[in-house]
Order: structure tokens, then C-alpha cells, then sequence
């Protein structure tokens, strides 16, 4: 099945369960962000923010603001802005993210620390703002270290080696 058959698939299958369901359920909610995926890796980027911010919505209104279910839809939000190059929203969006993480699951909690690594990623690959990155990519890394040990996958995929390459690229900045 082809990117535009699945993404027509679900779109299908979003109105069939928004008659039987109705907008503001679950399951309705859960077809939306999925619809919003598809559209964002099919480049359909306009369309996807349009569909994570009715997902959003509907999340706030069934969920509540602190929902690990509606935190995703927002980070699926600030990832369609950013496909747009709307970066102060998806700032906006991840910080949004990591405060209610933080405040719902700890500093340290592995959801709070995808929420800095990804803020911090937003500086450092997209605002080339090193300054801001390095020290958010420190606090995952503590982080991660600190929950799951420092040879756990979570813990050595990423953050440490974009870490190591955000410090060379301010060293190299700064000559």
C-alpha cells in the first residue's frame, strides 16, 4: 500500500468512527494524530498541523491539559511547525511539553528529558543558537544517566553525540 493509500485509508476511517463516535472520544482522538503522522511523513505538512491542532483540542477537551496522550499529540504539533519553519511555535509547543512533563513526572523522568533533548535540537540544528543547545543537551544527558544507567540504549543513542558535536561546533564557532 502505497504512502497516499494509507493516508486516504485513515482519513476513511476517521469519518466512519467520527459518525459512529463522535469528535471527542478517544479512539477518534488516538485515528486524528495518526493522521497527522501520515501527513508529516508524506510531507503534507499544512494539512498535518491542521489535523494535530483539532487532535489537540479534542485531547485538552476529553483528556485535560496534562495527559501523556495530549503531550504527544503536542510534540507531534511542534514537529509539523517545525516542517514549516515556524520555530517560535514549535518552541512554544515543546516548551509547553516540558513544563507539564516536569511538573507531572519529575525533571528526570525519560518523557521530560525527550522533551529537553528535543527543544534542545530545535536550537542546535535548525536556530544554529549553540549557546541555548549545549546546556539543554547536558541536562538530558545528567538525566538519562542518572534514570538508566550510562550504557543503556536510551542513554548512548543520541544525546551524547550530538552533545560532543554541539561543543565542537561552539569551539569552531568561536575561533
Amino acid at each position: 500500500m502505497s504512502k497516499d493509500e494509507k493516508i486516504e485509508k485513515t482519513r476513511d476511517l476517521v469519518k466512519r468512527i467520527k459518525r459512529a463516535l463522535g469528535e471527542e472520544n478517544d479512539v477518534i482522538l488516538d485515528k486524528l494524530n495518526e493522521l497527522g503522522c501520515e501527513l508529516r511523513q508524506n510531507g503534507q505538512y499544512e494539512e498535518a498541523k491542521e489535523v494535530h491542532e483539532r487532535c489537540l483540542a479534542g485531547r485538552i477537551k476529553v483528556l485535560g491539559e496534562d495527559h501523556k496522550n495530549m503531550l504527544d499529540t503536542l510534540n507531534n504539533l511542534g514537529n509539523a511547525y517545525d516542517n514549516l519553519g515556524n520555530y517560535e511555535k514549535v518552541l512554544e509547543c515543546f516548551d509547553r511539553a516540558l513544563k507539564r512533563n516536569e511538573r507531572n513526572l519529575g525533571k528526570n523522568h525519560p518523557s521530560t528529558l525527550g522533551a529537553v533533548a528535543n527543544t534542545a535540537i530545535v536550537y542546535d540544528d535548525t536556530l544554529k543558537d549553540y549557546e541555548k543547545a549545549e546546556p539543554l543537551y547536558q541536562r538530558a544527558l545528567e538525566g538519562y544517566e542518572a534514570q538508566l544507567e550510562k550504557d543503556h540504549e536510551d542513554t548512548m543513542r543520541d544525546v551524547p553525540k550530538t552533545i560532543e558535536n554541539v561543543l565542537k561546533r561552539a569551539e569552531i564557532a568561536q575561533d
